[in-house]
């Protein structure tokens, strides 16, 4: 449990070097929006152009629990989406597995319908929020600017 809080509290600040030092070199991380990305360096990449992106980002998290070998949390991340200037208050739950005392794997998942309509509004988000093609396209977007971090 002290891995996952310590991992959240350098979320809340910011701080990349703390954030990092939680993650095993051969990490993978997925959500609703970047699906998988693999080893420590490019998931670090995903944090810093997720929070690059996210104006005024702050986040909470509860409901820890871990054994030896997984664990998972609920956090809300609050921002302002930098392409709209739309308010969002994300709702996630993370599951996690451990190895040699880091994170392995880090999964996020939250409802990308919900999402979309805050950070993107009407009407792309309320209408094509749930839509395959949408969610492709956000995706995308998504990896060819984790890509251009480079």
């Amino acid at each position: 449990m002290a891995l996952i809080s310590a991992f959240y509290d350098a979320l809340g600040r910011a701080d990349y070097a703390a954030m990092e030092s939680c993650y095993h070199p051969e990490v993978s991380f997925g959500d609703p929006v970047f699906q998988e990305v693999e080893g420590r360096d490019r998931v670090m990449r995903m944090w810093r152009l997720q929070l690059g992106v996210r104006d005024g980002l702050k986040s909470d998290y509860c409901d820890v629990a871990a054994d030896e070998h997984t664990g998972s949390a609920h956090w809300t991340s609050r921002y302002t989406f930098s392409s709209t200037g739309r308010e969002v208050v994300n709702e996630i739950d993370a599951l996690f597995r451990f190895e040699d005392d880091l994170i392995v794997r880090h999964h996020d998942e939250f409802d990308f319908k919900r999402w979309s309509k805050m950070a993107l509004g009407r009407p792309h988000g309320l209408l094509f929020g749930w839509t395959p093609m949408w969610r492709k396209t956000i995706r995308d977007r998504a990896a060819q600017q984790l890509d251009d971090m480079r």
